[in-house]
């Protein structure tokens, strides 16, 4: 007998919007959609949201539905195509409106949906129309299983209404958002579940091999998610009833896309926890059973980083995006917070929950500061403007991004450790201190800066609008060492890699090409441009009565190696074909900063909020 899941709620009656979802064909990636609308308008406007939140960039999701009819009682209606994602159809506003059409699908990224023979995965904004004036309606979607293969399952944190064991059958939004806001993963995934402070969580994971380590993720997850759970509540309960993880392991790949009952994950399938013994280290006659790998570290940061965005972004979230406008950019000058402040705290919940040590916090720390110090467009861009621009700069990577912009996500880390080492330093308060009182000034829900500002100055003791405008609204540098020497930090200086000394991007993939040519370094000084692909190197002769040499490299290493401690080389590039000489003088040496343990004591109150020794 079939098993039957039903939830609490009321029926919804016949005021739902319905949209049933089925698989058209997998070799040819294609979902096919119906959609019933109870009492469409008179001339009822459909549309396809050309983003998706959490993702600042206009996607054109409406690119991919084709076929795309409309019909009342049997009877064909004329659709009007007004613009690139949005149509027209004049209707009985008596009768049901239903529509039909096809999704192609086979982009494996979080942002949109995907169909193969090995798995299928959608967010409701690449598949679900639309319909104007009834966004505030529940809405009820239905997933079938024809023409599927057999075990397939369902994974999704929506409310089921009626639906089979495998999870197949209907669900229940309250409205459009909430319907958006829920992906849908497909196939023989593994699934586990635990409970985090009294919460139901369920994290399944696709393209995961025999030799998955399940039971090693559910435990260091369900640390991470009680350590946030308590860092935003208390002992108190927390914003939601159940909540889940949705990871796909891939061949390569990284990233996630927040929800607030859920979150969509990819990382490389070699990051997974091994159950496989590993071989003995040297000096070690024992094998190593399970140690994570290096990436493992990275995936366990961007699961904290998704989950922390169930407060920091899905609720306590910009005011601007208070109701999201799905038919155009949503522009606020907001995400150094909501994705800077998160990118802060995803690695400092991994340290205070004790999945990683202080040397390990540091060396990531170290990565962030790097890539901050070596971006030229630090000194061009303040954190804010990066957060408004992201729909036209942050996701449109270019050869001169480096030089012209900053990240929100790592800039905006850098500001929250320094509000909250000063914080600290002055010995008021805490960055948790603050994050807790704007949630609790804004029930939770939209704030602005000037929230930010406040707050900072109740808890604080003293107006911190220099720092806002200085770090925020500033190009210049942040007080970052200073502030972490205060606190137990040893602050290392190191020669930079060998690019970084040039003021250079390299792909080594296929020869010497140069991607980048940053902005005051001696590559842009000698005129290497982006696209130039790096030949060879010419050198005068190393000692009276020698001959000039000529050398192919391939390799950036193999630059430094030949040239030995001659000040001035001659690069071989060829650009468009052309081949050009270019003299380099090589620069004096370049650093890079390294983060270690000064005092243990010291960091302790920082990094795991306990008291100094």
């Amino acid at each position: 007998m079939t098993s039957v899941r039903r939830s609490r709620r009321p029926a919804t009656g016949d005021r739902a919007v319905r949209y049933r979802v089925a698989v058209q064909s997998l070799q040819a990636h294609l979902f096919e959609v119906t959609m019933e609308l109870p009492s469409p308008r008179e001339r009822q406007v459909l549309s396809l949201p050309v983003w998706i939140p959490g993702s600042y960039l206009v996607r054109e999701f409406s690119q991919h539905l084709q076929r795309l009819t409309a019909m009342q009682e049997d009877r064909p209606l004329a659709l009007v195509q007004l613009d690139k994602h949005r149509w027209q159809v004049r209707a009985d506003p008596g009768q049901p409106l239903t529509l039909r059409y096809e999704v192609y699908a086979f982009d494996a990224s979080v942002r949109t949906a995907f169909l193969d023979g090995t798995r299928g995965f959608f967010n409701p904004t690449s598949l679900c129309l639309r319909a104007v004036g009834h966004e505030a309606r529940p809405h009820e979607i239905e997933l079938g299983a024809e023409r599927l293969p057999a075990g397939w399952q369902v994974a999704t944190a929506l409310a089921p209404l009626r639906t089979d064991a495998s999870g197949f059958g209907r669900y229940r939004a309250a409205d459009y958002d909430e319907l958006a806001d829920s992906p849908f993963e497909l196939g023989t995934f593994w699934s586990g579940q635990f409970e985090a402070c009294g919460v139901p969580h369920r994290f399944v994971v696709s393209g995961a091999g025999g030799w998955f380590d399940g039971e090693r993720l559910l435990e260091d997850t369900r640390r991470i998610c009680e350590e946030q759970i308590r860092f935003w509540h208390g002992e108190e309960p927390p914003a939601f009833d159940r909540y889940v993880f949705m990871l796909h392991a891939s061949g390569e790949g990284y990233g996630g896309l927040e929800h607030r009952q859920s979150t969509a994950l990819i990382c490389a399938r070699t990051d997974l926890p091994s159950l496989v013994a590993e071989p003995p280290a040297a000096g070690n006659g024992q094998a190593n059973k399970g140690k994570p790998p290096e990436g493992y570290t990275t995936l366990l940061g961007l699961i904290s980083h998704e989950y922390f965005h169930t407060w920091n972004v899905k609720r306590l979230r910009p005011a601007e995006l208070a109701r999201c406008d799905y038919d155009a950019e949503n522009y606020t000058g907001l995400l150094w917070f909501f994705e800077g402040f998160t990118s802060y705290y995803d690695d400092l919940v991994l340290r205070r929950a004790g999945l990683i040590d202080d040397a390990t916090y540091l060396r990531l720390l170290t990565k962030t500061l790097n890539q901050v110090l070596q971006t030229p467009g630090r000194h061009v861009q303040s954190v804010a403007q990066a957060s408004f621009d992201a729909w036209v700069k942050y996701y449109r990577v270019g050869e001169n991004t480096a030089n012209a912009t900053v990240s929100y996500y790592t800039k905006g880390a850098l500001v929250a450790l320094c509000l909250d080492l000063t914080l600290r330093a002055e010995g008021h308060t805490s960055l948790d201190d603050v994050m807790r009182a704007l949630w609790q000034r804004t029930s939770g829900g939209p704030m602005r800066e000037a929230d930010l500002a406040q707050v900072l100055r109740r808890l604080g003791g003293r107006s911190y609008a220099d720092e806002l405008a200085l770090w925020v609204h500033g190009t210049g540098e942040l007080p970052v060492t200073e502030l972490l020497q205060r606190h137990g930090v040893q602050v290392n200086l190191d020669p930079a890699p060998l690019a970084q000394q040039l003021g250079l991007r390299v792909s080594e993939t296929d020869g010497l090409v140069i991607r980048q040519v940053l902005r005051g370094g001696a590559g842009e000084a000698a005129g290497l441009a982006a696209g130039d692909e790096w030949l060879g190197i010419e050198l005068a002769p190393a000692h009276r009565g020698a001959a000039a040499e000529a050398w192919r490299v391939r390799k950036l290493e193999e630059v430094r190696q030949l040239r030995g401690r001659r000040r001035r080389v001659t690069a071989l590039v060829s650009r468009d074909r052309r081949l050009l000489r270019l003299p380099i003088e090589w620069p004096p040496a370049v650093q890079a900063v390294r983060l270690t343990v000064k005092d243990a004591g010291l960091l302790a109150g920082w990094l795991r909020n306990t008291p100094s020794a």
